[in-house]
């Protein structure tokens, strides 16, 4: 009887052995069938661009606009719309379907695209573009772009005839660029008139017993601008306030020490209770204006000015901003302040288009009201998207041009698309001595990058 019960038993597990051995058998065939299909697939859809079935698509880090949503499919699929080749890789996007208006374009970084068929544009980072990495020889088809919004310290090259005539296209500070980035740092005419941070004169004149009647914060010392070696020699003849890292005489709290602290709402409102701020540039170049100005004007104090040359056209009114331009010395330009200083009158007057919520210069309101791309404004574009777009709508327009029969449209910067001239380093009187600083090297450098904008050519 034993015997037989052993025996049952070991049957029965010979059995269930023989069903598990079975079903993983079938599940290792399912598996192996689906993934010679997968095999299958990939290898039918090739065309010789199967490297981009391995890079990651994701979407694109500043995008604001609806775009093409991209599986690995319809990546490959890219070969029916104009490919644009970021060669300075300032996205990081490997591969994404853009939609521009009824225009749509593949954006990528992927250099192997480089010899497609498609490619049509070329799309570069100024600061990034390097004469020892270009796309060449290049192509009678190819456009190239340039999209520089810095200052040209970063990049003094592009500033060159040689080099800024290479591309058909260009975003740039200069009004005159085929997407002019001038109000980069300007949200809007609501921060200009808004009063939230102004502070009464009234109030300011009492804060003038402990306050210097200038302030001064700059972190970026001794730039091409060579401006502080204009503060130095203003603080001989007025007080400075100083909290930046250049020429610092007066340190900021704790929690507002760091850089990344700029636009912080305790520090504007350190900055509103001054009568005058010196908002210098680190480079004179027209039409290049950053948040030195724009800061000063949003608070409700007086920007004193050095930088663009064209800055008069872009002020909100013709009494906004002394202009340091205008005066011969630094000790004239602290005369004309103390006594601003000591004249409620005159001071008001230069922030009475501020009290009354009137901005007159049509420049501005039109530049404004025209943009095609937004600043901190998750409503609208912004300007990196709109340069894209810019590139991707004339590609467009030339497709269809050809399409018809007639010549392409062609486009070309010119020198008026980043317009600085070499720099210079004040040298006001003898007795100051000259530190040898970084000032020493902007102007060898200029005339470095002239020479290797000509070998370029």
């Amino acid at each position: 009887m034993v015997r037989i019960q052993r025996g049952k038993l070991l049957a029965f597990c010979l059995c269930v052995m023989a069903t598990v051995f079975l079903l993983i058998t079938l599940q290792v065939v399912v598996e192996l069938g689906k993934f010679e299909g997968k095999k299958f697939k990939s290898s039918h859809l090739k065309d010789g661009h199967a490297q981009t079935e391995a890079e990651p698509l994701h979407l694109h880090p500043f995008i604001n606009r609806e775009g093409l949503a991209l599986n690995r499919e319809k990546a490959l699929a890219a070969d029916g719309f104009p490919i644009m080749l970021w060669w300075s890789p300032l996205t990081g996007e490997t591969g994404r379907l853009g939609q521009c208006g009824a225009d749509a374009c593949f954006f990528t970084i992927n250099r192997t695209y480089l010899h497609h068929h498609r490619t049509k544009a070329f799309l570069f980072y100024g600061t990034d573009f390097s004469i020892d990495s270009l796309p060449l020889p290049r192509k009678a088809h190819h456009d190239w772009a340039l999209f520089h919004e810095e200052s040209p310290k970063n990049n003094y090259k592009l500033f060159h005839q040689p080099v800024i005539t290479l591309f058909n296209y260009t975003a740039t500070f200069s009004r005159h660029s085929h997407l002019p980035l001038t109000t980069q740092y300007l949200e809007g005419t609501e921060v200009l008139t808004s009063l939230r941070y102004l502070v009464p004169l009234r109030s300011k004149n009492h804060l003038r017993k402990s306050l210097a009647p200038l302030v001064y914060v700059q972190s970026d010392c001794d730039p091409p601008s060579d401006r502080d070696s204009y503060v130095r020699e203003l603080m001989t003849y007025i007080e400075v306030d100083s909290y930046g890292e250049c020429l610092r005489n007066k340190p900021l709290p704790p929690q507002l020490s760091n850089p990344a602290s700029m636009d912080a709402d305790g520090f504007y409102r350190i900055l509103a209770q001054y009568k005058f701020i010196l908002a210098f540039e680190n480079a004179v170049c027209n039409d290049y204006i950053t948040e030195k100005l724009w800061r000063p004007l949003k608070l409700g104090v007086v920007p004193v000015y050095y930088g663009s040359p064209s800055i008069a056209d872009w002020l909100p009114s013709n009494r906004s901003a002394i202009l340091v331009s205008e005066f011969s010395h630094p000790r004239e330009l602290a005369s004309y302040i103390r006594a601003l200083d000591q004249d409620d009158r005159r001071y008001q007057a230069y922030i009475e288009w501020k009290l009354k919520g009137e901005i007159s210069n049509q420049r501005l309101l039109t530049a404004l009201r025209e943009r095609k791309w937004g600043v901190q404004d998750v409503k609208q574009d912004n300007y990196i998207d709109a340069f894209e777009c810019m590139v991707c709508t004339k590609v467009w327009d030339n497709i269809r041009l050809r399409e018809k029969g007639l010549p392409p449209k062609r486009w070309q910067a010119d020198v008026t698309h980043l317009s600085c001239p070499e720099p210079t380093v004040f040298a006001f009187s003898p007795l100051v001595p000259r530190r040898r600083s970084l000032r020493e090297m902007w102007i060898p450098s200029f005339q470095q990058s002239k020479k290797e904008a000509r070998a370029l050519r």
